[in-house]
């Protein structure tokens, strides 16, 4: 679960990308379950959770402009 670089994302193809984003996207939904109810230990996995899902939405967004 480790962070992804936006230069490691630009090697997967779109159909990953996507999964990868509902992937992450859940996640997020969970972490900030988890820090309502204060059971997470370092609450700043929400905001890498966070920045992790705009990077991959923004390489995605690439990959859509570029195949136009």
């Amino acid at each position: 679960m480790g962070k992804k670089k936006a230069h490691d994302l630009r090697d997967l193809n779109l159909e990953d990308l996507v999964s990868l984003e509902r992937e992450r996207s859940e996640e997020l939904m969970n972490l900030r379950l988890r820090l309502r109810l204060r059971q997470i230990d370092n609450p700043l996995s929400v905001r890498n959770a966070r920045r992790e899902l705009a990077t991959i939405k923004t390489v995605i967004t690439e990959k859509r402009k570029a195949a136009r």
